[in-house]
């Protein structure tokens, strides 16, 4: 019972924080979210008793919303400003958008009053029809002369926004797909990518053809293409340098450890007996048993083998238009080959577990110094990644 009385008590609760918040909102003239938060209610369970009050709040901030949204438009539409088409349009189809959403709830019974919440609908079609072709002129001239006379590639990109939504608003609209492409076409900053090898090591040529395929990392952005393979009919904004300063691997080493190990086993039994020899029962009669124990040794040998490389660079960002350099960065990684080994002298009893795993294994060849330099690139791969994704040229 009393879980029931708190439960209902959490739920009365709940109810009355959304209607307040719901109230609070219309109070404060941000009439949209008043109306979602109502809406949001209502489409749970419109008949419900709890949900009254939501229903008399929809019809005060449908009727609030709809008399400011239209008031905004026809000043927006007597000042005749070209900039303000977006504007409008947004406003009529927000006002569409928000009778949608109510239409299908409707008849809304408000029981204490006897009647129906009343809503005024008004067929905003031909106004949005009207607005949305305004707005598509508006855009469509600015972002063509914006095309045809940008100064920076800056603008070429305000046009391509620009004509993006267009598109978006108004499909197949004149020629602006071909305008998107040439906006875009010429708003793409191209990066010229070069590998420099400074060390006294061979750079693998696979790792070389990896970390220069920037297909393989997702980097090409919107506004930016790498290539590593400059064309000859592209004029290059930046330059990307990737220098091996140095690459260090140390002698191949097999170090050793020896540990001494003993342990106390059980090695058969004898009967127990008294301090006057003789053999001592148990409660069933039965003949006492007590455990011999004998101590075990071994020498245990572990040999490690080591090697490890150190690749340490930098790369650096270029503006080629200005000869400057914009960004540096340090590129260093490290792979390390480690394997372990083991024999043992004596009895393998008295070795613990973590030893007697390596005590299968032999000697292996160590890699050599190329493949340990292509070890290393997987981790170069990433912190050249992480580096490009920091990278904004504009």
């Amino acid at each position: 019972m009393k879980k029931f009385l708190l439960s209902t008590s959490i739920v009365f609760f709940i109810a009355c924080s959304g209607v307040k918040k719901t109230q609070e909102a219309l109070n404060s003239g941000n009439y949209e979210n008043a109306i979602y938060k109502a809406l949001d209610n209502l489409v749970e369970n419109k008949t419900k008793k709890g949900n009254q009050p939501y229903v008399l709040l929809l019809e005060e901030a449908f009727k609030k919303n709809t008399e400011r949204e239209l008031k905004e438009i026809a000043f927006l539409q007597k000042s005749g400003n070209p900039a303000d088409f977006e504007a409008i349009y947004n406003g009529y189809l927000r006002l569409k958008t928000i009778e949608e959403r109510i239409k299908p709830l409707l008849p809304l019974p408000i029981h204490e009053e006897q009647r129906d919440a009343k809503f005024k609908f008004t067929d905003y079609d031909a106004k949005i029809i009207v607005a949305k072709n305004e707005l598509s002129d508006y855009l469509y001239a600015n972002a063509s002369g914006l095309l045809l006379n940008a100064l920076n590639k800056s603008d070429y990109r305000k046009s391509y926004n620009d004509l993006k939504y267009l598109d978006e608003i108004n499909p197949n609209y004149k020629d602006v797909q071909n305008k998107i492409q040439e906006a875009h076409q010429k708003g793409l900053d191209y990066v010229q990518v070069q590998l420099v090898n400074d060390t006294e090591q061979i750079i693998p040529t696979r790792l070389e053809d990896e970390l220069l395929n920037f297909n393989t990392y997702g980097l090409n952005n919107l506004w930016t293409e790498y290539h590593t393979n400059p064309l000859q009919n592209i004029s290059y904004d930046y330059e990307m340098n990737v220098v091996f300063k140095n690459i260090s691997i140390s002698p191949e080493q097999i170090r050793e450890k020896q540990i001494s190990k003993e342990k106390q086993v059980v090695d058969g039994f004898t009967y127990a007996v008294d301090r006057n020899g003789n053999q001592v029962k148990d409660s069933l009669g039965n003949n006492i048993k007590v455990d011999k124990f004998k101590t075990i040794k071994a020498d245990y040998y572990q040999f490690t083998q080591f090697k490890a490389v150190q690749v340490a660079g930098i790369v650096s960002f270029n503006d080629l238009k200005t000869q400057q350099q914009i960004n540096s960065y340090p590129l260093a990684s490290e792979f390390v080959f480690e394997h372990i080994y083991a024999k043992y002298d004596g009895d393998k009893l008295a070795l613990d577990n973590d030893l007697i795993s390596f005590l299968g294994l032999a000697a292996v060849p160590f890699p050599s110094n190329e493949t340990m330099v292509y070890d290393a690139g997987e981790d170069l791969k990433a912190r050249l990644k992480s580096i490009v994704s920091r990278q904004q040229f504009r």
